[in-house]
């Protein structure tokens, strides 16, 4: 196990150095054996294709390092997790133009999942609709955080997370008015 983690971290690290040189759609895995002095064979033992690596690069360098059972604060939650992706940002920019089918787009927000339901509750608490409403919240935290990720000016974690909540806050707020206008009105009538 040990010899099969220092192949899959040789291959990672060389993956991580070609997409600073090149877009995914021009690294092979040819390339990225080359970089690391695997064989194509070796490569093919540990991973079905280059978008299967870059999952195991998220997977074994975030996801699994997150246990949610230690968060008490979704807030701190959702600081680690932007902490992360910024320190890694150019390798998730490269990573998040992938789209369709396999995608790690896809593959990202399918992992987050329960992260950003942890969030949207944590939050937001839960109602009659919860299945909708962490839904809701859930995309709503995953497509700010690739906006966030992928801006060129992109802020500090710390500054982009205080602004989500805030927006989050204020508006959860402005519905919770709307909504004890249009009882206090249908009361009346």
């Amino acid at each position: 196990m040990a010899d099969s983690n220092i192949t899959r971290n040789a291959m990672a690290a060389a993956m991580k150095a070609l997409m600073k040189e090149k877009k995914l759609s021009k690294i092979s895995i040819s390339d990225i054996c080359g970089a690391c002095g695997m064989n194509r064979n070796s490569f093919y033992y540990h991973f079905k294709d280059k978008y299967d690596l870059i999952n195991w690069i998220f997977y074994t360098e975030f996801v699994s390092n997150i246990h949610l059972e230690e968060y008490k604060d979704a807030l701190q939650l959702l600081e680690d997790i932007c902490d992360y992706l910024y320190q890694e940002r150019d390798f998730y920019r490269v990573a998040l133009k992938m789209e369709g089918q396999n995608s790690f787009q896809e593959y990202f927000s399918e992992v987050m999942d329960p992260y950003l339901k942890y969030l949207a509750d944590q939050i937001m608490g839960a109602g009659k609709e919860e299945a909708f409403f962490l839904r809701f919240f859930g995309d709503a935290f995953l497509m700010a955080i690739i906006r966030w990720i992928m801006d060129e000016n992109i802020m500090q974690p710390r500054e982009f997370v205080r602004q989500l909540d805030e927006t989050i806050s204020l508006g959860a707020k402005k519905i919770l008015e709307v909504k004890q206008k249009k009882s206090a009105d249908s009361s009346v009538l």
